[in-house]
């Protein structure tokens, strides 16, 4: 029996028309690809044809950086998968891979073969070592780049260990978004020049380009290498995080005088003299064991009514739950749901060419991988490919 594909509806919003190969991996590689996707990119996914057991196991729904692409499913050992592969790169504007250097060259899909069959391809390898050096063919993870680049080192309270800041610092800051970078600007110079080439975003790389201002600021002497002792680091007793009365927190964060004075009159703490010394670092932790005494009074709701709509820097932290509930964020739209499930909204927004609401991450099924190749092949091609096996 013949399958007819049926491609999804293009997408909306500034990326409507780029095309992108998405190679299966976790973590930067994904989260880049949805990026795109989330801006009108038509992605397409090629995954293993049999379960990795890589990242986090769970349900597909929760799978969230999967969002607004289809799979296909294809054992890259067979050439006659290797080949379908060929032929969606060679549509494709961009293609993006995460696996260790020279995994993909075994493949037969290393960069120097796709761009002889693509000239304008822009091949993204994102990394956390990057494409050469001593660790090139080493393994790590976030927590080991941020390591060597100093970002690690102050982050943390003072007399404490270093505080790893989940992952989000180099695999998603450093790495899915130096990445997605990388490609629209290749893209946009192959516009002009019709040729491609290949981005090596490593997260050492974005990582250090993120703590660009940080280490102009310890250059200039203005930041210690001590954390928990500097301005933004909990050193400064108006830059922290502090717990009510009933167990939940608030942050606060005026730094700018006239917001740290209004503050302190909202707290009823203006003729304070310890407080008078804002930038006195001498004082910082003596004035940290003032503002936690007061805001210990009365409940994060209480100060939230308080505060929130002054201009004194404030905050109340709140959970995964609390949040999309937030009376901004709601407005904004800034999380939203789908079908049960919190996801964040596309980012960053445009006037005239705004992003769809996003699909849910699909299903690994047959009949979303011919709609996944609907939008690349012709369907002849595609039933051919399924009656063989090629893909699933």
């Amino acid at each position: 029996m013949s399958v007819v594909s049926t491609p999804a509806t293009a997408r909306s919003g500034p990326l409507a028309g780029i095309k992108v190969v998405e190679i299966a991996g976790i973590g930067p590689g994904p989260l880049a690809a949805m990026f795109l996707a989330d801006l009108g990119a038509t992605v397409i996914r090629v995954d293993r044809k049999e379960p990795s057991g890589l990242g986090a196991p769970r349900p597909v729904q929760f799978d969230l950086g999967l969002r607004n692409r289809k799979s296909i499913r294809v054992d890259l050992k067979d050439p006659a998968a290797v080949e379908m592969v060929m032929e969606l790169i060679g549509q494709a504007d961009a293609l993006i891979e995460g696996f260790r250097p020279g995994v993909m060259e075994r493949l037969g899909l290393g960069p120097e073969v796709c761009l002889a069959r693509n000239p304008r391809l822009v091949y993204g390898r994102v990394t956390g070592w990057g494409q050469d050096g001593p660790l090139a063919q080493v393994a790590g993870h976030d927590l080991n780049y941020i390591s060597i680049t100093g970002a690690l080192h102050v982050m943390g309270r003072a007399g404490q260990a270093p505080t790893p800041p989940l992952n989000v610092l180099g695999d998603y800051a450093g790495g899915s978004l130096y990445l997605a970078f990388g490609l629209l600007a290749g893209i946009l110079e192959s516009c002009t020049s019709g040729k491609g080439q290949v981005v090596d975003a490593a997260m050492v790389d974005g990582v250090a380009s993120i703590m660009t201002v940080t280490l102009g600021l310890h250059a200039a002497g203005i930041l210690n290498k001590e954390r928990g002792t500097n301005l933004l680091d909990t050193g400064a007793h108006f830059y922290e995080v502090y717990e009510c009365a009933d167990g939940r927190y608030v942050s606060v964060a005026p730094i700018e005088g006239k917001f740290y004075k209004l503050l302190l009159e909202k707290l009823e703490l203006q003729d304070h003299p310890l407080l008078q010394r804002q930038m006195d670092r001498t004082v910082w932790p003596s004035a940290k064991a003032v503002l936690a005494a007061k805001l210990k009074e009365r409940t994060r709701e209480e100060w939230t009514t308080l505060l929130s709509h002054l201009d004194v820097c404030f905050a109340p932290v709140l959970d995964f739950e609390e949040a999309p509930q937030h009376p901004h964020v709601k407005a904004r739209g800034t999380l939203i749901d789908l079908e049960g499930v919190t996801h964040p909204a596309p980012g960053p927004r445009f006037s005239r060419t705004p992003a769809d609401r996003p699909e849910p991450p699909a299903q690994l099924t047959t009949d979303n991988a011919v709609a996944a190749l609907g939008g690349w092949l012709d369907d002849a091609r595609i039933e051919a490919l399924r009656a063989q096996g090629t893909f699933i």
